[in-house]
């Protein structure tokens, strides 16, 4: 397996989705999760926590998302649950990556990683400004479609961004038609099709990838 060192790459799923309720942790409760660094509510569909990913308690469950088919872009399909540990208890160690879930109403319903581009290969196919936020998203599998749940959710998670930044940058692999086209429904700018360079590491080999950069500015 060959993992990101900020988590793999981004997978932003267009169609609606809410959590399995079948999914290993997927109704531990609000409590379970500890406190939030950021929370909306919005009306007519719940509230909306963003909550620090601990890798013990959640990799069964970031597991059976990311081992969908669904779930390719992210790159850990093949991995074990004690892979996706390993790769988020090395993520936990650094400062400039962070991983989260998003809770809806207490059930977890996305995988979302924040990172600083200047600490990234991507700010080798653009140029990266102070303010700047890398984001990856991935949602959980869908119980029952839902119009206008990813919406949402992304609403939420770009907002908590804007919130401390001034603009957000996502590399979605460029072959991912279903998230380029969820990012520019959303607002973002679709930029060019880059490139993003290999990375050899003795703790994380990363294969070049081809990505398409989108940026929304608060």
């Amino acid at each position: 397996m060959t993992p990101d060192n900020h988590g793999p790459a981004a997978s932003a799923e267009a169609a609606g989705s809410v959590a399995s309720a079948g999914a290993p942790g997927a109704r531990a409760g609000a409590a379970a999760y500890g406190t939030a660094v950021y929370e909306r509510t919005v009306d007519g569909f719940g509230t909306v926590r963003v909550v620090p990913l601990d890798p013990d308690r959640d990799a069964p469950l970031v597991h059976s998302w990311v081992s969908e088919e669904r779930a390719r872009f992210w790159g850990m399909r093949g991995a074990s649950v004690e892979d996706v540990r390993g790769v988020y208890a090395h993520l936990d160690t650094l400062t400039t990556h962070h991983a989260f879930l998003a809770l809806r109403d207490g059930v977890p319903v996305a995988l979302f990683q924040t990172y600083d581009p200047e600490a990234d290969r991507v700010s080798e196919c653009y140029e990266a400004r102070p303010g700047d936020i890398g984001v990856h998203l991935l949602l959980a599998p869908a119980a029952a479609p839902e119009p206008g749940f990813t919406g949402h959710v992304l609403g939420v998670l770009t907002a908590y961004c804007l919130s401390t930044h001034e603009r957000i940058v996502v590399e979605p692999d460029a072959a991912n038609d279903k998230a380029v086209a969820l990012l520019a429904r959303s607002g973002f700018e679709v930029g060019p099709e880059v490139v993003l360079p290999e990375v050899v590491l003795p703790e994380v080999h990363l294969p070049a990838k081809r990505a398409r950069l989108a940026f929304l500015t608060r």
